[in-house]
């Protein structure tokens, strides 16, 4: 896993940082809401904290929200899905990853409601999402769930937002070598 670099996102400062990674928000059931676009090191952000938890001995849950809406529609038919949620629901930090990075029909956001609702006050929770929470409605399609989601997980949190441009594009290689910036252009040629 690459490391978060910090020179790479000016909106963390070193010394909120360092207060993140000493996790007295853990402690306190703080949630963590990271927004921003594709590449701007929020899932390695969130990533990075998971290990320092469990390095201090929290128990983690790192799950993108795809395999949370697959094991909530599917934990009534398998079992295999009932003790993925059971984990999810028993451990101190969950991580879930790509927060409305699609939309969800209503009962599956009756269903998150319903896991968030299991994990209000009884563990912290870091969401990373593209959108920010006054776009999660559109993505929900119901403004009462919506409502009642953005009520638990705001109670106790800290909204960061990262910017800059993807870290992936800025980096990216090719075959012929690394490549800065994306330029993808096509000239035909003559035969």
């Amino acid at each position: 896993m690459k490391a978060l670099d910090l020179s790479e996102q000016p909106s963390i400062s070193q010394r909120q940082f360092n207060q993140l990674k000493e996790l007295h928000w853990l402690e306190q059931a703080y949630n963590l809401i990271i927004l921003g676009p594709p590449g701007t090191g929020k899932t390695t952000l969130s990533i990075g904290l998971g290990i320092e938890a469990i390095r201090q001995g929290y128990r983690v849950q790192f799950t993108s929200m795809d395999d949370v809406i697959h094991l909530l529609k599917t934990q009534e038919i398998t079992r295999v899905s009932r003790a993925k949620l059971k984990r999810i629901i028993s451990v101190d930090l969950v991580i879930l990853d790509d927060l409305m990075f699609m939309a969800i029909d209503r009962h599956e956001a009756n269903l998150f409601f319903q896991l968030i609702n299991k994990l209000y006050g009884q563990c912290s929770i870091i969401i990373t999402s593209n959108k920010g929470p006054e776009d999660w409605g559109e993505m929900l399609g119901d403004p009462a769930i919506t409502t009642a989601i953005l009520d638990r997980l705001l109670h106790k949190s800290e909204v960061l937002n990262l910017v800059g441009d993807s870290y992936r594009l800025k980096h990216r290689q090719t075959i012929f070598g690394t490549q800065s910036g994306v330029s993808i252009s096509s000239s035909p040629t003559a035969g």
